[in-house]
């Protein structure tokens, strides 16, 4: 393997992950330091239960309002988070475990997961530029984060094959990039997710709203 190459794929996404998780772990110190309200009034359900089900809500689009009328939209969520979970998981067997890419089968489910995510990326970025609702609320940072998603999903699905040297190298210079710009984009909402869920499903497990009762 060229050196270059070896370097990217190892040295440097270990530095880039170093600098995420160090960035990573200064945020938590900091969210830590919100303490959930403590609520005065009297039970009417169980916190436990509520946090419980505040969690699981990511897996029952029908216990939403936006996901169970646009269940479209959902699809595209679990499909785009599945193709950038499997790129991510490209970036770690390339390196360490190249011979799992060489079963044509296990290679074939990677490409058409990363496939179909780049396929959403690009729905979500065309619907972003076409509707002036989401005009108005994007930013810079959005725009570039979501095209440089595309990018890297893109250089993904052509670089893992292990054969392709720019390709290898396009695809391991994005995952590094990424990994130290994450932490200070819109990117790393999924960081503050456990925390929102957590609050608000003490919250409404207190108050008895979480479970949801049936047809409500």
């Amino acid at each position: 393997m060229d050196d270059f190459l070896k370097f990217l794929e190892d040295e440097i996404q270990i530095i880039a992950l170093s600098i995420m998780g160090i960035v990573y772990i200064l945020k938590v110190i900091w969210l830590l330091k919100f303490k959930p309200i403590i609520e005065k009034t009297p039970a009417k359900g169980n916190e436990s239960v509520g946090i419980g089900y505040s969690f699981m809500t990511i897996a029952m689009p029908w216990s939403m309002e936006s996901s169970s009328k646009k269940f479209h939209k959902y699809l595209e969520f679990v499909i785009f988070h599945l193709g950038v979970a499997a790129a991510i998981t490209a970036s770690l067997i390339i390196p360490y475990w190249p011979q799992v890419m060489e079963n044509g089968m296990i290679l074939a489910i990677f490409q058409t997961i990363i496939a179909a995510a780049f396929l959403v990326g690009m729905i979500r970025l065309i619907r972003r530029i076409s509707s002036q609702v989401m005009r108005i609320i994007s930013s810079r940072d959005d725009y570039f984060s979501i095209i440089l998603l595309n990018v890297w999903l893109l250089s993904a699905f052509f670089a893992i094959p292990n054969k392709n040297y720019w390709m290898l190298v396009a695809f391991f210079a994005l995952t590094a990039f990424f990994l130290i710009y994450v932490p200070f984009s819109k990117i790393s909402h999924y960081l503050l997710w456990p925390f929102s869920r957590y609050y608000l499903g003490k919250t409404l497990g207190h108050r008895g709203v979480y479970p949801k009762k049936t047809g409500s």
